[in-house]
């Protein structure tokens, strides 16, 4: 029984499926850890869906943020934006189920020395805070009232992590940390508008670090396993697995056996246009 972590697919099916053959993935003994943005601006995002759904419990997910623009549009809510590639999933007979699925996967999940999320977490946070803290998305995106939280969930403020925080400012804060943040200034806030907060550590915006460089990180102790960052592409240290290696702009699918940390990637073809770092 092996356990392996896999980069962003963001719909890209095919390079998945040839990636699973090169680690002779068996789905009755070994595991696959998702690391979130199953779906989105690659060409097979239902296909993506109905495959690692029928894994049942040989598949784990992380919700990445455009997996939750895809619940979102699918309950009516957000904007679709042009370079959206989510139209047969919208349009599928099994798209409620399909998202009731998506929707009810957390945004954190730990297990021994790994813990596993789709952007990264705030300095401050400990893994067992966050864990908290995921758990209560999770409550939210699971409710009967579900839908008044997705009416809430999107925005960009407030940036930065209060303990007194409440309500729907206190979700979208956790939502943001865990699904789209990348770089972190020095007082522990989220940058997500400056210049360069979607390109690659060295060109970030000034006075901002990766949110894994934060000194004094509190989830030091463990090891992130996490993907959203394109620019970044693959990296291993000592306490940090990134294992978005850019297979949708033409750079290669990667999954890491978790119990020796062998690397497995395979090159893949672009799959669109590059306008910019995702």
């Amino acid at each position: 029984m092996a356990t392996y972590a896999i980069g962003d697919i963001q719909g890209c099916y095919d390079p998945l499926r040839r990636l699973l053959d090169h680690i002779r993935f068996d789905a009755a003994g070994d595991r696959l850890w998702f690391v979130g943005d199953l779906v989105n601006r690659g060409p097979q995002s239902l296909e993506v869906l109905r495959f690692v759904r029928s894994l049942g419990e040989a598949a784990l997910v992380v919700l990445g943020n455009h997996d939750l623009h895809l619940v979102m549009l699918a309950e009516g809510y957000g904007k679709a934006s042009k370079e959206d590639t989510l139209a047969a999933v919208l349009a599928a007979p099994d798209c409620a189920e399909l998202t009731d699925w998506l929707r009810a996967w957390p945004l954190f999940h730990v297990e021994g020395e790994f813990a596993m999320v789709h952007a990264g977490l705030l300095p401050q946070w400990t893994v067992s805070q966050a864990q908290t803290l995921s758990d209560e998305v999770q409550a939210a995106l699971t409710a009967a009232d579900y839908r008044e939280f997705l009416a809430h969930m999107w925005g960009s403020e407030p940036t930065a992590w209060r303990d007194d925080l409440a309500g729907w400012d206190r979700l979208r804060v956790v939502v943001n940390a865990m699904t789209r943040m990348r770089f972190c200034r020095p007082d522990g806030s989220m940058e997500f508008r400056a210049p360069g907060a979607k390109g690659p550590p060295g060109r970030g915006p000034d006075g901002c670090v990766p949110w894994f460089d934060a000194p004094r990180r509190a989830s030091a102790d463990h090891t992130l396993v996490c993907g959203h960052w394109s620019a970044l592409g693959f990296r291993q240290d000592a306490n940090l697995l990134a294992l978005d290696s850019g297979c949708l702009w033409g750079g290669s699918l990667t999954a890491v056996r978790l119990e020796d940390r062998r690397v497995f990637q395979l090159p893949c073809r672009r799959q669109i246009e590059p306008s910019g770092w995702q």
